[in-house]
This record gives C-alpha cells, structure tokens and sequence, in this order.
C-alpha cells in the first residue's frame, strides 16, 4: 500500500469502527465512515479522555498500594478494583477499535 493508503486505512477507511461506547443494552456500536466526520471525532476525543482518566486512576492505585502508604477500608478498595476493572475494559475497547483499524502486513505488501 502506498503511504496514503495506509494512512487512510488507519483512520478507519478499512471496515466499522468499533466506537468506545455501547448501546443501552450493552452492546457494542459500529460506525461505517472514513474517519472524518463529526461522530469519528468525537470517538477519537473520548478514547483520549478514557485512557486520561485510565493512567490517572493507575497513578491513584499505585500511591493506594505503595509501601507506607495509609490502608484504605474495605470499601474503598472494592471500589477501587471496580475502577481498575471499568478503566482496563475502555483500554482494551480502544486498543481492539484502534488494531482493527491497521491494515494487515499481508494486505500492506501485497498492494506495494
């Protein structure tokens, strides 16, 4: 593939992409564009704000669970697992959305 080509296939020209967001019923939604348009947008900039607020809570839990560091209650470390769990999900929803998005090596040689 040409330079062009491979940029235009990782911005989602190749095929839905994965939004990082679910339907009401949990289930995953799709947009079929070629990664211009306002909804590609605004995934990009949530993605973004996913994985900010994913390295904010890493950096809380790693002072939670240093050495020396004040022991939470019970609570607060359930809910910090809960936290860990939601932001590990929006990573790994972004990392599939963004891989699908990249061409195949095969495909990529095979056009050059």
């Amino acid at each position: 593939m040409r330079r062009r080509e491979l940029y235009d296939a990782a911005l989602g020209g190749g095929g839905p992409r994965l939004l990082p967001w679910t339907s009401p019923e949990g289930k995953p939604c799709y947009l079929s564009s070629d990664g211009r348009g306002y909804l590609s947008t605004l995934a990009d900039s949530i993605e973004t704000v996913q994985l900010s607020m994913g390295q904010e809570l890493l950096e809380y839990a790693r002072d939670a669970t240093a050495p020396g560091a004040k022991a939470l209650s019970a609570s607060e470390y359930r809910w910090l697992a809960c936290r860990l769990a939601e932001a590990l999900a929006d990573a790994l929803r972004v990392a599939d959305s963004r891989g699908q998005r990249i061409p195949d090596q095969e495909e990529a040689a095979e056009d050059a």
